[in-house]
């Protein structure tokens, strides 16, 4: 039985993080077996799936906690200081399930909530599928990368560009077929976030009812409040941010214990890392560089938000430091998770240390085109006012 959860903002947000606590045994046991057989364990998948976690971002019309945009962040980053792997599914799967049920049609939410419940979803942005205008729906064919978590899917979502519209040839829209009707790519063999199960998948000429596609650029949300108004930058921009900071975290807390323990040097000189000025250092730059970049991605979500409460997508340059402040938090992450790997030492090599794994996965993470060092140019654009500019360009 799926949790229900409370209606004020801070109870729903207190709640919503008590789930994710309460997931730590399940996430922490499982996160060995993701790793080597490179997606999560179905004992993981339906822990989360029962806490009611992945609908924490779905219309409340649904059954979904639909959190704000802050709470959305503690939430992500929370769930991926305990385990990357798992935080990242969860982003991911609360994201694509949160999409669907709020843009696809009445008829559509009917097959895919059977009796009202929530299903397992995976889903792609991008629109790496071609689809063919035919009567009642189209013909869709196409191969998606980076599909997290879909092996524990139960429905599928991605993009695709209609070929033969006359009125506008680069139409997109997006799409959800159940996973039984795809193909999945055993290709998932990778340095980093091996416990994500993010294979290709594709489809050769599927019939796609209209009913099951949506228009693919800033649609109209048919359910769900201020979440869906936050343009496609920033509907993401919570998740790539929770996850770099629970991420660097997670890296932070394991040194710093490990500092306290292991010692270093050659005979003779052997001392505690923890005693050193440079570790010292560092441990305090880090602690810093942290909450500065929290301090940043909340500032930017805030903003936000007051636009989308108000029923109004963010303007354009808002939208680009958004989704800037998503690549600076992965940066930041990343450059302390690095330099916490060092002060390891040889130790960290094993992977049995949490500091390998959280070095390979927020590198892996740092390879998503959401956080390219793209979106710097796009704010650096928009200061210019630039007529060209683009928050997802």
């Amino acid at each position: 039985m799926q949790s229900s959860f409370p209606e004020q903002p801070e109870e729903k947000r207190q709640a919503l993080l008590e789930a994710v606590e309460g997931l730590r045994n399940v996430l922490e046991t499982g996160a060995d077996e993701a790793e080597l057989s490179g997606t999560l364990p179905a004992s993981t998948v339906n822990a989360i799936y029962e806490s009611g976690l992945f609908s924490f971002k779905t219309p409340s019309i649904l059954g979904g906690a639909e959190a704000d945009a802050m709470t959305q962040l503690d939430v992500i980053e929370a769930a991926s200081r305990i385990d990357p792997a798992a935080g990242w599914c969860l982003m991911i799967g609360a994201g694509t399930l949160s999409n669907i049920g709020a843009f696809a049609s009445d008829e559509a939410i009917g097959a895919i909530f059977l009796d009202g419940k929530p299903p397992k979803a995976a889903g792609v942005a991008a629109p790496s599928g071609e689809a063919i205008v035919v009567e009642g729906g189209y013909r869709v064919s196409g191969r998606w990368s980076f599909a997290s978590g879909i092996r524990h899917s139960e429905w599928v979502a991605g993009g695709a560009v209609v070929k033969n519209q006359k009125e506008d040839a680069s139409q997109q829209i997006r799409l959800v077929v159940p996973t039984v009707q795809v193909e999945i790519h055993d290709n998932w063999q990778v340095i980093g976030l091996k416990g994500t199960g993010s294979c290709d998948y594709s489809i050769t000429d599927v019939f796609v009812p209209d009913r099951f596609t949506w228009p693919g650029a800033e649609p109209e949300p048919r359910r769900g409040g201020a979440n869906f108004r936050l343009g496609r930058p920033g509907m993401q921009t919570t998740g790539h941010c929770g996850f770099a900071l629970g991420v660097g975290r997670r890296a932070l807390d394991a040194v710093t214990e490990l500092a306290q323990t292991k010692r270093r040097g050659y005979r003779g000189t052997m001392s505690l890392i923890a005693d050193r000025g440079s570790f010292q250092r560092f441990l305090g730059e880090s602690e810093l560089r942290l909450r500065a970049a929290r301090a940043l991605v909340l500032e930017t979500i805030e903003e936000a938000w007051d636009f989308a409460s108000q029923g109004v997508t963010p303007p354009l340059p808002l939208q680009a430091r958004m989704r800037a402040s998503a690549t600076y938090s992965t940066e930041e992450a990343a450059d302390i998770t690095s330099q916490a790997f060092r002060f390891g030492g040889g130790t960290a090599m094993y992977n049995s240390n949490v500091l390998q794994k959280c070095l390979r996965d927020i590198n892996a993470a740092a390879q998503h085109n959401m956080v390219s060092d793209r979106t710097y140019e796009n704010v650096g654009q928009f200061t210019l006012g630039f007529a060209s500019a683009n928050p997802m360009g």
